[in-house]
């Protein structure tokens, strides 16, 4: 079963990208890629994945997904549409700051993906990791708090929760 479901989860994010990527809406487009999915999966599933999948695994995918959505609905659009705000207003209302932000999720993967979600958002930047204390330095364009378990309530903790999910 795990090896089968290895081969799906290869299948559907080729087949996924396939989609998004050429923009297909045809039929014979669509059946066309699903073809070529089917035989891309087949030859590259045995290199790129070193042990079978588990149900938590698509579980995990499944999360990694919905994520994704979130961030570039929710948390990309709320940021710039913040920044848009502060560009277009007639007074300069910024603080700028380096806030020190806790992360607790215990994988480096779980870790590099609040950092990069945090970089990637407008306003903030992670300028240092401090793996050792497991914190984050972000500069803040609009720093509310000096005070870490608040910063990290105001900028990351969110994206750690999905963390979490994905990576345990």
């Amino acid at each position: 079963m795990g090896k089968i479901l290895s081969y799906l989860a290869v299948y559907a994010l080729v087949y996924g990208f396939y989609v998004v990527f050429s923009g297909a809406t045809s039929a014979f487009s669509l059946i066309l890629g699903a073809v070529g999915s089917l035989l891309v999966s087949l030859i590259v599933k045995p290199l790129i994945v070193s042990r079978e999948l588990k149900l938590a695994d698509i579980k995990r995918l499944g999360y990694l997904i919905y994520y994704y959505i979130y961030y570039m609905t929710v948390a990309e659009v709320r940021a710039h549409l913040g920044i848009a705000k502060i560009v277009l207003s007639r007074k300069l209302k910024i603080s700028p700051a380096i806030v020190k932000v806790p992360y607790y999720v215990s994988s480096s993967y779980g870790m590099t993906l609040i950092a990069g979600s945090i970089t990637n958002t407008p306003g903030t930047v992670v300028v240092q990791v401090d793996t050792q204390r497991k914190f984050l330095y972000v500069h803040w364009l609009v720093a509310t708090t000096f005070e870490p378990e608040k910063a990290r309530e105001s900028i990351s903790s969110e994206f750690e929760k999905f963390a979490q999910k994905i990576f345990g």
